[in-house]
């Protein structure tokens, strides 16, 4: 009668300890770790040792689980590469905390000696760790499964019967169902090597691989990187290069060089919104239609940017991140000359674009007395006003737009050598015109309509034009496609690592001292899985339908016609 067995090899045996060893070698392609002898250790053991530390998996893992950690004070921190106004801010609000930082660097947590060695020290561990072991996979995709062991009974899955088929037949007949079964199989001595699995090993060394490069990309993100904002009024438009941004940052290694040469104009931005319901005020649709060229000499192209649907040229893309109005104000002098004529953008507030800026005249303004003097105007827009609320506006389309002006003169500070926003008001040295009751001149404009200002100083027209503007993000970020590709090659090659099993099957058919052809089939895996088993259990029931088994000498021949498939029974000395 047949029988199926699992258990664990025991000890009894050192011989057989060694052939298991010898059958089990080679399902990973982890290097053997020898225990230092660290007292005869000299210089060049203690480096052996060290490398073989450095490139093991768990200080592998440790180093991940470092920069992992060491990217969180990066996330929670202002970064000096990123906003150095909240840098700035932090350093007055926090002035313990702030020097500690600068001395652990994490205020550029990034560019930091500490995490950069862990950087570098991750990338050599992998480096170390995947070269060996591909090495060592290859030289075994080029070999063979190993021959049997001598006593399969000592493998963790193991089955045997008894047949009247002569062993060539059985052995062959093994030899096609396990090449059938997409094992690599051959023929050694009295039995049948196979070996299934080998996809694990690959998405081990696969993720990586991967990991290796998402490194890479990374750093070359973060060094060639650049990033730009620029606010484009209707009509107006953009040159790719580093005066014409708002504000700009990039990576240590990037240059002027970099920037891909493009240009384009803005002919107009359309936005909708949900004018009813519990989303009244949300955007529909945000769109920039704007003619661009590439290089000096390129032809003018059309189209539309859209928010999520950037602009690609080059390796440079062109996102739609903002958007707000510019009302074109006109300002006259007492003599009713034009001295100030353009569309002001001003910055939203909340979410109905709820606007404020600055309107500045720094050249070309004469007093009554004719005396040169700056005018400076600090503006509110409302595009839909709704009488007795004045702070904020109701809508963010155009249905009721008023501006609020408050007028200053005097000395805006521009000319003091000291950078200033173009959208706030330096009020230091100015003065404010003041009415026939001595208060603070500020009124409110529907398009079309004028505010006079005091003692024949002139007048400001709020034009009915109304420009809209639309905020650009110009971002560089070589090596994003790399690192994309690596993370889903480590995905996946860490799903085969975990989902697949490396195994090993030997069938042995060899005739018995009683002339009777004796089979025995065994099974060895990676790690203990019950997948082991029961396919060996599914091979031998199949091999056994080809090789059925013949009675024993005691029972009825006519019995052996029934005779069962392979059971799965307890082995000796395992528990039941």
């Amino acid at each position: 009668m047949s029988e199926t067995k699992t258990s664990a090899p025991d000890s009894t045996s050192a011989a057989g300890d060694e052939d298991l060893g010898a059958a089990g070698s080679q399902l990973s392609t982890a290097p053997a770790e020898d225990a230092p002898n660290l007292p005869s250790l000299g210089v060049i053991g203690w480096a052996r040792w060290f490398w073989r530390q450095l490139t093991s998996m768990r200080v592998a893992l440790l180093l991940l689980l470092l920069l992992s950690l060491g990217a969180i004070p990066g996330s929670l921190i202002p970064q000096t590469g990123i906003d150095e106004t909240k840098v700035a801010e932090f350093r007055k609000a926090h002035e313990t905390l702030a020097p500690i930082y600068d001395k652990l660097g994490l205020f550029n947590v990034y560019s930091s000696v500490w995490f950069s060695a862990i950087y570098i020290l991750l990338f050599v561990s992998l480096i170390g760790c995947i070269v060996p072991r591909t090495w060592q996979f290859v030289g075994q995709l080029r070999g063979r499964p190993p021959g049997a062991p001598k006593r399969l009974t000592r493998l963790p899955a193991y089955t045997t019967w008894r047949t009247e088929a002569e062993p060539e037949q059985v052995r062959e007949a093994a030899l096609a169902l396990l090449k059938k079964r997409r094992f690599r199989a051959h023929l050694t001595g009295d039995a049948v090597a196979a070996e299934k699995g080998y996809l694990r090993e690959i998405g081990n060394l696969a993720f990586h691989i991967a990991l290796i490069v998402m490194l890479i990309a990374f750093a070359w993100g973060q060094l060639f990187k650049s990033e730009g904002n620029k606010l484009v009024v209707e009509g107006d438009g953009f040159s790719n290069t580093l005066t014409q941004y708002d504000d700009f940052k990039s990576g240590s290694l990037f240059t002027q060089d970099d920037l891909d040469p493009f240009s384009f104009n803005l002919k107009n931005f359309t936005g909708t919104y949900e004018a009813s319901g519990p989303n009244k005020g949300t955007p529909r649709i945000y769109k920039a239609d704007i003619s661009y060229s590439v290089g000096a000499d390129g032809k003018d192209k059309k189209t539309t940017i859209k928010v999520n649907e950037p602009l690609e040229i080059g390796d440079s893309k062109v996102y739609l991140v903002s958007h707000g109005y510019a009302p074109v104000i006109t300002i006259r002098d007492g003599k009713g000359d034009i001295v100030y004529r353009d569309a002001v953008p001003l910055l939203p507030l909340d979410g109905n674009v709820t606007s404020t800026g600055a309107i500045k005249v720094m050249d070309g303004y004469r007093n009554a007395e004719g005396e040169r003097e700056q005018l400076g105007f600090q503006a509110f827009f409302l595009p839909t006003y709704v009488k007795g609320n004045e702070l904020a506006s109701q809508f963010p389309a155009l249905l009721n737009p008023v501006i609020n002006l408050e007028a200053y003169h005097g000395d805006l500070g521009v000319d003091a050598g000291i950078p200033q926003s173009v959208y706030q008001l330096n009020k230091k040295n100015l003065k404010g015109f003041k009415d026939a009751k001595g208060a603070q001149v500020r009124e409110n404009l529907k398009p079309g309509e004028s505010m006079k200002l005091p003692n024949g100083a002139g007048t400001v027209t709020f034009e009915k034009e109304i420009k809209e503007w639309a905020g650009f993000q110009v971002a560089r970020q070589p090596g994003s496609g790399w690192a994309l590709a690596g993370s889903l090659a480590a995905i996946f090659g860490l799903a085969a690592s975990l989902f697949i099993q490396r195994r090993r099957v030997w069938v042995r058919a060899a005739t018995g001292s009683d002339g009777v052809t004796v089979v025995e089939m065994a099974g060895l895996g990676r790690s203990e899985s019950a997948k082991v088993p029961e396919e060996l259990g599914d091979l031998a029931g199949i091999l056994y339908e080809q090789a059925p088994g013949a009675p024993d000498a005691e029972d009825d021949p006519s019995e052996s016609e029934a005779s069962p498939d392979p059971q799965v029974v307890p082995a000796e000395g395992a528990e039941k």
